[in-house]
């Protein structure tokens, strides 16, 4: 009897302490093989290798994303990706993940689940690539018939990507800023008004509206795009215009008419 007993926790014991182990090594196989398809997944999708991008996904795949909402069907995102990221005429885009951010969990008689963060860079015909935009991400793998493929994608939380985190921002007087505001006028923008925010200086042209920063007291930065505005004044020291740079490139010139 004592015998039996002995043997029962003996293997209750060896149960408990050798279940952590196999899971911990399921764990890490699943981890390896989710890790070794999200990176083919995205290799096909920066070289728009678009027969290498379909076979990831299921027939009725779903892609919810926070700007452009649902889109259900592999179908219908075939035609998205095709007419939209890969078509040549349009700017590229190249998406790279933050390093550190990926995590990948276990869906238990299902899959995985993999999410993290990431990055997308934005090349237009006669420019420099250009860092445009970060987002979080949430994929779920199946594994069925032996083969993995994505069913469901999340993609959220899309914010522009911090730009000219080189520049210092100084604090200017109201004197100062007051000289640059008024109403300027653009060859490609039109019209442009420059007001006074919070100490700071507010700039709106057609659909555009950003808060610029002071680097220097005639130097301005826009924390979302890689944009600079310098103001230059004239031998009367009253402000005559504005030069917009883009990556350090003059891009825009503005005349102060009011």
């Amino acid at each position: 009897m004592l015998k039996t007993i002995s043997i029962k926790i003996t293997l209750f014991l060896f149960a408990v302490f050798i279940s952590p182990i196999s899971n911990a090594q399921e764990n890490k196989s699943l981890q390896q093989t989710i890790l070794k398809l999200d990176a083919k997944f995205w290799k096909s999708y920066n070289t728009c290798d678009i027969e290498t991008f379909r076979t990831f996904f299921v027939e009725d795949f779903e892609f919810y994303h926070d700007k452009g909402g649902l889109t259900s069907g592999l179908t219908k995102m075939m035609s998205s990706v095709e007419n939209g990221l890969c078509n040549p005429e349009n700017p590229r885009v190249r998406r790279e993940v933050e390093e550190g951010s990926v995590e990948v969990f276990p869906l238990n008689n299902y899959g995985a689940i993999i999410t993290g963060e990431h990055v997308f860079y934005v090349s237009e015909k006669g420019k420099e690539e250009r860092l445009a935009e970060i987002a979080k991400f949430t994929h779920v793998w199946q594994h069925k018939n032996d083969q993995w493929k994505m069913t469901r994608v999340l993609s959220y939380d899309h914010q522009p990507a911090p730009q000219n985190t080189d520049k210092k921002e100084i604090s200017l007087s109201d004197e100062i800023l007051n000289q640059y505001t008024g109403t300027y006028q653009a060859p490609q923008t039109g019209t442009i008004v420059i007001t006074k925010k919070d100490n700071l200086l507010e700039i709106k042209a057609d659909q555009m509206q950003a808060i610029v920063y002071p680097q220097k007291e005639n130097l301005f930065f826009h924390k979302q795009s890689p944009l600079t505005f310098e103001f230059i004044k004239e031998n009367d020291k009253k402000v005559s215009k504005m030069l917009v740079r883009e990556n350090s490139k003059i891009v825009e010139e503005a005349q102060k008419v009011k």
